[in-house]
């Protein structure tokens, strides 16, 4: 099945015939990472490195509503301000536990990685992610990240940038993942990449933004309660046939994990 993803936000992105056929099947699979793969959202963990593990009101004050990531600048310029250090994030990092059932999807992922390409859009940041993935021992399944670059100034401050602009009134004003994937695929689509279908594991509002460009052959597996999925079916109801993709909820990545195994026993 050639992927032709016109009218739902995703550009005809593979042409030419005979390509797929002396190939074995390959899927694209996109992981969210805040409270997809790991249990909680990391950028509140941090705060465990905090003095008193709590910020001020004049910082938690601050925050306005699509501008997340120019807050997270001002929360780390306070830790840093407080003599919080690489380490001290390191080790938060390290120890958040992964959400229920990943470590069974990472592994059933492990035992395929010759049929599932895999690349993880988060709106957290790479130093933090890095760590996170790492430590859990499954870094290595990620061909390509994209999170908001951060790094340690001369300082020793652990800062944080925008990942890209956007012109998308949905998404927050650093990221918009469905600009993201839309370029990864036409990128793929230029290196002869085809895939036959797209899955996307997600739970926030921003993941909901990527899930409406994909197509009937896709499937969205948001967690189960979370904005996503809400956001799935009051689409469904309100506008039926909109979201085009197969919704499958979870509630522990096991789920999915059967899932994809039902898929590659189809094949």
């Amino acid at each position: 099945m050639k992927r032709c993803c016109e009218g739902v936000g995703l550009p005809c992105l593979f042409k030419g015939v005979g390509m797929a056929s002396a190939r074995a099947p390959r899927y694209l699979l996109v992981f969210d990472f805040d409270e997809t793969i790991i249990n909680e959202n990391s950028d509140d963990s941090i705060v465990r490195a905090a003095p008193g593990q709590a910020l001020p009101e004049h910082v938690r004050q601050s925050f306005r509503e699509g501008f997340y990531n120019e807050y997270m600048q001002r929360v780390l310029a306070y830790m840093g301000d407080q003599g919080v250090k690489m380490g001290d994030f390191k080790a938060v990092y390290e120890n958040i536990p992964l959400s229920p059932g990943m470590p069974d999807l990472f592994q059933f992922l492990s035992k395929n990685h010759e049929v599932f390409e895999i690349i993880l859009i988060s709106d957290a940041n790479m130093f933090g992610i890095e760590c996170s993935l790492r430590a859990a021992g499954f870094y290595s399944l990620f061909r390509k990240i994209f999170s908001n670059p951060s790094s340690f100034d001369k300082r020793g401050y652990l800062t944080l940038g925008p990942y890209h602009s956007h012109k998308c009134l949905d998404c927050p004003a650093n990221m918009c993942k469905r600009k993201i994937l839309t370029e990864y695929l036409a990128e793929r689509a230029q290196e002869e990449a085809e895939f036959e279908r797209v899955f996307y594991v997600g739970d926030g509002a921003n993941d909901f933004c990527p899930s409406v460009a994909l197509t009937s052959a896709d499937v969205a597996f948001p967690r189960k309660g979370y904005p996503m999925h809400q956001l799935a079916q009051e689409m469904q109801n309100k506008q039926p046939g909109a979201f085009q993709a197969t919704v499958v909820p979870w509630e522990s990545a096991a789920e999915v994990a059967r899932y994809l195994q039902e898929v590659l026993k189809k094949k």
